[in-house]
């Protein structure tokens, strides 16, 4: 049953990747018996066209969640398997760029570790399963203005003029979040001088499932290939320089891409518009606060040098849906305290702890250095003979180890 429109159960504020996928993990893990409203600053329609051409690395654990919410069949086709990864390192002009590790991206009985998807893809199965849900009620456009919590529940108003109670509020709006901001969560933040860009091409050569990394002295270059002679290639670089090629016209923008392709897959055209965004880290300080959690972006943004932002989100989902259903089996409030540390002491250091690494490799391999350059390059040569040290890689990079919510297993919660 619905419950009246005064209450909810959850309230999710913002339709990003980890707001759907809460939302509609809740919706099939309680079986429409929970009371759910999903909140955004936008239609579903305007989402789905703001989707953009990124691509992400999902990994097999996002994969198995993706395929227990019954939406991998869906996006499977446009999904490209990562058979391998290479990495080089050198500098823009370098007329010959090293191999210095390459691996197999497989993990048992040849299943991917990763797979790369259109986010627009993503967006659209998660938002057309969200929208065929008759627990969850989307509000939209629209926004909460105010939060105020109390014992048993919390109030939200809405810039409708809607007010209602709720017995848990997610904040999933990403890293400008106002519902994370009214409640009083800190986050520790620093901006990269660098900026992220995006586009699609077109190549010559096939790319057989690899996908490789060049890092270069702005930050790291990013070939994934997508189904065809088709990549998405993303780019971390100077904000300065990226304002230039930004401004520059189509064939001056794909003859900076070409020089950072370095020629690997033969001539590349543009196969769509190309986007940019500001780079930096963002860490909230608590992941709870009264009758409140933060999830995905809200929570954690992260540099995209390794391309897990979507992955962390996912699995914030799949932490938190598991934790109220706990809960719930027990006849316990599902936005009571012990949900709310069960989540925070599951996700936080996790988290935290990947977007350090993450923001350790930028620094790393964005400096050139000669003694550092050299000193990385042995490194990853040592690396490339160690079969053992390639495997662990591969399975951090699939999402499999650690403490896993069960839907990133593949199974029902």
């Amino acid at each position: 049953m619905q419950a009246p429109k005064d209450h909810f159960d959850l309230a999710i504020s913002g339709a990003s990747f980890a707001g759907l996928a809460l939302g509609l993990a809740a919706a099939r893990t309680f079986g429409g018996q929970l009371s759910i409203v999903l909140i955004d600053r936008v239609t579903p329609a305007v989402a789905k066209a703001q989707a953009g051409v990124r691509a992400f690395a999902i990994s097999a654990a996002s994969k198995n969640m993706l395929a227990a919410l019954g939406l991998w069949d869906q996006i499977k086709n446009l999904a490209q398997p990562v058979t391998g990864i290479d990495i080089t390192d050198s500098s823009l002009d370098a007329g010959v760029r090293p191999l210095l590790l390459s691996y197999d991206n497989r993990i048992d009985e040849g299943q991917p570790a990763t797979f790369v998807i259109p986010a627009s893809a993503i967006s659209g199965a998660l938002q057309d399963a969200v929208a065929r849900e008759t627990s969850i009620r989307i509000l939209a456009p629209a926004e909460i203005i105010s939060y105020r919590a109390g014992a048993t529940t919390a109030a939200l108003g809405l810039s409708t003029g809607e007010s209602f109670t709720v017995s848990l509020a997610v904040a999933a709006e990403g890293r400008r979040s106002s519902l994370r901001d009214m409640a009083g969560i800190k986050s520790v933040s620093w901006a990269y001088d660098q900026t992220g860009i995006v586009t699609i091409v077109e190549h010559e050569r096939p790319h057989d499932g690899r996908a490789v990394q060049h890092f270069l002295p702005a930050g790291p270059f990013a070939i994934l290939p997508l189904p065809g002679n088709r990549s998405c290639i993303t780019w971390s670089e100077e904000t300065k320089e990226a304002t230039r090629i930004m401004a520059l016209g189509d064939a001056g923008f794909l003859d900076e891409a070409d020089r950072r392709f370095g020629g690997r897959l033969g001539t590349i055209a543009l196969a769509g518009p190309r986007q940019s965004w500001p780079l930096g880290l963002q860490l909230a300080r608590s992941y709870t606060a009264a009758r409140l959690c933060v999830i995905g972006d809200a929570a954690h943004s992260v540099h995209p040098i390794a391309g897990q932002g979507v992955n962390l989100g996912l699995k914030d989902a799949a932490a938190l849906v598991e934790v109220m259903a706990d809960a719930a089996r027990l006849g316990l409030d599902v936005g009571g305290g012990d949900v709310l540390e069960r989540y925070e002491q599951w996700r936080r250091f996790d988290s935290t702890m990947s977007a350090l690494t993450y923001d350790g490799l930028n620094r790393l391999f964005s400096s050139d250095l000669a003694l550092l350059r050299a000193a990385r390059d042995a490194g990853l040569a040592l690396v490339d003979r160690m079969p053992s040290l390639k495997e662990a890689f591969v399975k951090e990079a699939s999402g499999l180890s650690g403490e896993l919510p069960r839907l990133l297993k593949g199974e029902r919660v």
